[in-house]
C-alpha cells in the first residue's frame, strides 16, 4: 500500500483537506493518506520545510509527500516531483526544496500541467502526480527532467572564537524556541568550556543544558537539545516564546569562556662557567 502525506496551511475548517483526500481516494482507493500538518503558518515556506525536512525521514520509503504550502504556480515557477532519498515530494518550485534538503536530490522532475489551472493546485495537479507515482507509473512520463530548482539557502548560525550566534528558526505548539544551533555545532566550538546563552540580547541568561524539561522549576527558562539534535529555549510549564517575546529570527548567542592562555615562564639564563 502507497502512503501519501498531506502538509498544509489549510487548517482544519476549510473544505480543501476533505476535497483532496477524497479526489486521491476516488483515483486510487489502496492509497494511505496521512495528514503531517495543517497548521502551517499561511504562506509560510520555511515553517513547512522544517516540519517535513524533521519527520519525512520516519515513513517508509516511497513514500509520497503533497507540500500544499505557497502552492500557486505558472510557466516561470513550475510544479515540481522531486525524488531524494528514496522519497517523493510534489509541490511547486518556491525555494522550499531548497530548504528541506541538505543534499543534492536524486531526481527532479517539472511536471505536465494542464493549461488552464484554478487556484487549488494541489487538487488539480498534485493529487493526479500522487496517484499515478502509485500506480506504477514512471516519474519521467509525468514531465520534463530538469536539473535544478529555485535555492533558498537555510539560516546558519554565525562562529566566532568563543561565540554562537544563531536564530530562533521554528515556534512549536508548546511556544519552545527551536534554533539553529546544533548539538554538534555547540560540542565542536565550545569543546566542554563553561558558557552562558544569552536569550534576547542580555536579558535573559542560561547557564547549563537540561536533559529534561522537569530538571529546572516551573515557570523558569531552560535550554536543552531536542529530539533532532537542535539548541531549543524553553519554559517548564510555560510558554516560553509568548512570555520572552521570542519568534522566528529572533537572536540567541552562545558565549563560552576563552581558553586560559599558558603563562611563559621567563627563560632562565645559562650560567657561563669560569
Amino acid at each position: 500500500m502507497s502512503i501519501v502525506t498531506l502538509t498544509t496551511d489549510w487548517n482544519t475548517d476549510d473544505y480543501y483537506t476533505g476535497a483532496l483526500k477524497g479526489k486521491i481516494l476516488s483515483q486510487c482507493a489502496q492509497i494511505q493518506i496521512i495528514d503531517i500538518s495543517h497548521q502551517v503558518p499561511s504562506f509560510n515556506i520555511s515553517h513547512a520545510a522544517f516540519i517535513l525536512r524533521n519527520s519525512f525521514h520516519n515513513f517508509p520509503a516511497g513514500s509520497i509527500h503533497i507540500i500544499g504550502v505557497n502552492t500557486e504556480g505558472d510557466e516561470n515557477v513550475p510544479f515540481l516531483l522531486v525524488e531524494y532519498k528514496k522519497h517523493f515530494f510534489v509541490g511547486t518550485d518556491n525555494g522550499i526544496f531548497g530548504l528541506m534538503f541538505s543534499e543534492e536530490p536524486d531526481r527532479i522532475i517539472a511536471l505536465n500541467a494542464p493549461k488552464e489551472l484554478h487556484s487549488f493546485t494541489s487538487f488539480t495537479v498534485f493529487a493526479d502526480t500522487a496517484c499515478k507515482l502509485a500506480s506504477g507509473d514512471k516519474p519521467e512520463s509525468l514531465g520534463k527532467p530538469v536539473k535544478e530548482f529555485t535555492q533558498l539557502i537555510p539560516i546558519r548560525a554565525a562562529i566566532e572564537k568563543n561565540v554562537l550566534t544563531g536564530t530562533v528558526i521554528y515556534i512549536d505548539s508548546f511556544r519552545n524556541a527551536i534554533t539553529n544551533i546544533s548539538r554538534e555545532l555547540f560540542d565542536r566550538v565550545g569543546d566542554g568550556r563553561d558558557f552562558e546563552i544569552f536569550v534576547q540580547s542580555n536579558h535573559y541568561v542560561i547557564k547549563k543544558i537540561n536533559r529534561y524539561y522537569h530538571e529546572t522549576p516551573a515557570g523558569e527558562i531552560l535550554a536543552l537539545f531536542n529530539s533532532v539534535g537542535l539548541l531549543e529555549i524553553a519554559m517548564n510549564n510555560g510558554n516560553a516564546a509568548d512570555l520572552l517575546g521570542l519568534s522566528t529570527h529572533s537572536g540567541i548567542r552562545v558565549k563560552f569562556v576563552p581558553e586560559k592562555e599558558e603563562v611563559k615562564k621567563p627563560a632562565t639564563k645559562s650560567k657561563s662557567r669560569k
